[in-house]
């Protein structure tokens, strides 16, 4: 039976394009041209433009009850810039805070091989993207669970491997683009430039490698199990597509 408390949570579509317009554009812009003393000021634009961020990610964790190690991680890491810019420290703690974040994960992910719930798991081979139940039937079957493990390992590596791109490029793009005093207006300009250069030199290679990851991972379990990607789906999103597919043919 499902409990008032969560049935009372909203479901949660992602929105990528929300996500990007709060979370890097609009505090870019208010960094870099709303940081002069004839505007917002320093101090002002830097709380605020950090504000977005910040406030949308409690938004996201107290609406839709997402409560991860890697939510909470960001949110650290929008606060660890604000105290820098605000506390006026030397400006290479931001290039040391942008490279500890994605390290600190990365060294998770490898941690959590040696152990029974490798993060891995959790967050691509989990029962809401995949029919877990019915591939782990499979694999017994077919006596090919110990290959798997060792291909979700691999994964898992991979994976650590991406955080480890992000934690590198993280800081050369800190220590080449923000260069000024923290606390003043260069600062804040060259951090927001750095916010927005981030997610074409940074995010999006990291997500076209965590695709090629899940693609990994997918094709491992199509050569062990012989499903199909239909096949495997987490029930409710097979559901929907059916849904989708009956909705279409009826507007035919």
């Amino acid at each position: 039976m499902t409990s008032p408390s969560s049935s009372n949570v909203p479901d949660h579509k992602p929105r990528p394009w929300v996500d990007l317009l709060v979370s890097i554009i609009i505090p870019s812009v208010i960094l870099m041209k709303f940081s002069g003393d004839e505007y917002l000021g320093n101090v002002n634009a830097l709380v605020i433009g950090l504000a977005f961020p910040l406030g949308w990610g409690l938004f996201e964790l107290i609406r839709y009850h997402k409560k991860n190690f890697i939510a909470v991680l960001g949110l650290i890491s929008v606060g660890l810039t604000g105290g820098i810019g605000l506390l006026e420290l030397d400006a290479g703690w931001l290039a040391i805070k942008e490279a500890a974040i994605p390290a600190i994960i990365g060294l998770a992910v490898l941690v959590s091989t040696r152990t029974k719930y490798p993060l891995v798991r959790t967050l691509l081979y989990n029962p809401s993207v995949l029919d877990v139940a019915k591939i782990q039937r499979s694999l017994e079957e077919h006596r090919r669970v110990d290959e798997f493990e060792e291909r979700l390992r691999k994964a898992s590596y991979f994976f650590a491997g991406t955080f480890l791109f992000s934690s590198i490029m993280n800081y050369i793009l800190a220590k080449w683009i923000v260069v000024s005093p923290s606390g003043t207006q260069a600062f804040n300009e060259e951090l927001g430039q750095m916010t927005l250069v981030s997610y074409p030199m940074i995010a999006i290679p990291s997500m076209v490698m965590m695709m090629l990851i899940f693609y990994y991972l997918w094709r491992t379990i199509r050569r062990l199990t012989g499903f199909t990607l239909d096949e495997v789906m987490a029930p409710h999103l097979a559901e929907k597509e059916k849904a989708k597919a009956t909705e279409s043919t009826t507007r035919k």
